[in-house]
């Protein structure tokens, strides 16, 4: 550790390396957060107007469809 560096690399390679680790992060923020939106438009996590009992009903309405095409 002659230049002081924990690492043992020289500033040249630590910029290059922080550089490549900002952009892989922020490709996986990116990512992250497009999956986010994709699994909200797809199925909500929080109630709408109707409530969890609404969803519900929905989800049994569903169900009972398809089980009616099944048999």
């Amino acid at each position: 550790m002659k230049d002081g560096s924990i690492s043992g690399l020289s500033e040249a390679e630590a910029k290059e390396f922080h550089s490549i680790f900002m952009t892989s992060f922020f490709l996986f923020v990116a990512i992250a957060v497009v999956a986010h939106i994709l699994a909200w438009m797809w199925r909500p996590w929080l109630p709408g107007p109707g409530g969890y009992r609404a969803a519900l009903e929905s989800i049994q309405h569903v169900a009972s469809v398809s089980m009616s095409c099944l048999t």
